[in-house]
């Protein structure tokens, strides 16, 4: 029998060797991990998403008002936006814009402070209205029936005028409070 000589693998051969095996683990981490990674990032998509309750909406041209302050409803549009849907100008509230100055605008949310029901503009009596529990409010938002079940007056909302145009920061307020608490 012929003898077999142990043949020692050479360094080079060793050395491709690793970085097959080196390279064999990268690229399989790669594929496992970006797949991970993308569906990781859509889950948790939804959470790193900013609210757009602080930004202002533009509602309407100042020439829109009535010079004599006498309130006008508008309705609120905005993009809204619920886990992983996005519904775009969907109506999400309604305010009164009044005109209180040549550029001064004053505006309340439609919204009883008592339990939630929409305020009605009566001209007639040039004052808001709450049909629910008869709660009665002035033209500057005041409660003007001591008999009235509102804990507040209407609550007032932050207004800029840039030109001719008239900004709203919209939000909702918690009901049933003496504090106008902001809804999350």
């Amino acid at each position: 029998m012929a003898k077999m000589e142990q043949v020692a693998p050479q360094e080079g051969q060793e050395r491709r060797g690793f970085f097959k095996r080196l390279l064999a683990v990268v690229l399989g981490s790669v594929a496992i991990f970006t797949p991970l990674a993308a569906g990781l990032a859509f889950v948790l998509d939804p959470l790193k998403r900013k609210s757009g309750a602080s930004d202002k909406l533009r509602i309407t041209n100042l020439d829109a008002l009535p010079a004599d302050g006498r309130p006008v409803k508008f309705p609120i549009m905005a993009s809204r936006v619920d886990a992983w849907n996005k519904l775009p100008n969907t109506p999400v509230g309604a305010i009164y814009l009044r005109k209180v100055g040549e550029k001064q605008v004053q505006a309340f949310n439609v919204v009883c402070p008592h339990a939630g029901c929409f305020v009605d503009y009566r001209g007639d009596m040039n004052s808001f209205f709450c049909p629910c529990h008869n709660s009665a409010f002035g033209l500057n938002g005041e409660i003007t029936d001591k008999k009235s079940p509102s804990p507040r007056g209407l609550d007032s909302l932050e207004v800029e005028v840039r030109g001719n145009e008239v900004w709203v920061r919209f939000q909702n307020f918690q009901t049933g409070k003496a504090q106008k608490v902001p809804v999350a």
